[in-house]
């Protein structure tokens, strides 16, 4: 199946000679939510900017929709959606007026119905008469997702969705995304938040220093990387870890209570039985165990560290 976006050799050159994407090579199939992860000045709003048309690319080629974004940005252009890390609106319009006009600006005729289901949906129907200028930051925030979706584009970019926003938006923002996959749209999403990558991705991809390091499904990623901690907990405590043990790297706590054994996902439960077992004959009586999976976020954080 043809990506809806495709993204080939992409780079971006300033004239102050400072290259803020290398060469990017990058696939989103339809119907897909794509996270895009990356700390300040990986790119990623650079990246998003490039394929919406906001800004020109040094090389490279993109299609949406099977149409390049240069030879044919207005076919390509109708079917994106994006919502800005910045406000970026008339304070002075009313919430109907500004999104209405959003979607006059792709040549569409108007749709009441339409509009009024995006903006129940992100619950400003009861403020759809009042001015932009008047509304909380947080609502200020779902204007722009509903002028987004005003032409009901088959991409979504959600540029930083969530940044400094209230607790209920965030959960409204992840009921709508659900929502709006089930219709078939296409997420892009980047966030600081990795809990939402966490929760939401199909796939995730990590761009570091203008390049994307890693594009991987969320759970093959999780079971590639990821890694667990087994927590044994001891009835008496040891003053040090049997020899007897030490081909498991054990990890003793203070009080010597907690033997903590880190093994990767990949790793057959056996290795843990036969530990168990060796532990036995070891003498060591249990109180209990208790596992901990590494987060996307552990995950992340060691894979920008080690510039990979």
């Amino acid at each position: 199946m043809q990506p809806i976006i495709s993204v080939t050799g992409v780079s971006k050159r300033y004239a102050t000679g400072f290259e803020a994407l290398k060469s990017v090579d990058l696939d989103i199939a339809e119907g897909e939510i794509f996270a895009l992860l990356g700390p300040n000045g990986a790119g990623k709003t650079t990246l998003i900017s490039i394929i919406c048309g906001i800004v020109n690319k040094s090389t490279g080629t993109i299609t949406v929709g099977g149409h390049d974004n240069v030879a044919e940005y207005r076919q390509a252009r109708a079917l994106i959606g994006l919502v800005p890390q910045e406000l970026t609106t008339d304070m002075w319009e009313s919430v109907w007026d500004t999104v209405s006009y959003s979607r006059g600006l792709f040549g569409l005729r108007p749709d009441p119905a339409h509009l009024e289901k995006v903006l129940r949906d992100l619950s400003l129907w009861e403020k759809k008469d009042d001015k932009i200028m008047t509304l909380s930051g947080g609502m200020k925030r779902r204007v722009l997702i509903a002028k987004a979706l005003s032409h009901e584009p088959r991409v979504l970019f959600l540029d930083e969705p969530t940044a400094g926003v209230d607790v209920e938006l965030r959960r409204d923002m992840w009921e709508m995304v659900r929502g709006l996959k089930a219709d078939g749209v296409t997420i892009v999403l980047t966030t600081h938040y990795i809990e939402e990558a966490e929760e939401m991705a199909d796939r995730v991809g990590v761009i570091s220093g203008g390049e994307i390091i890693l594009v991987e499904e969320k759970a093959e990623l999780m079971r590639k990387l990821g890694r667990k901690e087994l927590a044994i907990q001891l009835k008496e405590p040891l003053s040090a870890v049997p020899g007897t043990l030490a081909e498991y790297g054990l990890d003793l706590s203070k009080d010597g209570h907690t033997l903590t054994y880190a093994y990767d996902t990949q790793a057959e439960r056996t290795g843990i039985t036969r530990l168990l077992r060796d532990l036995d004959t070891a003498g060591l009586r249990l109180r209990d165990l208790d596992t901990r999976q590494s987060t996307l976020e552990d995950i992340f954080v060691n894979l920008v560290g080690n510039g990979r």
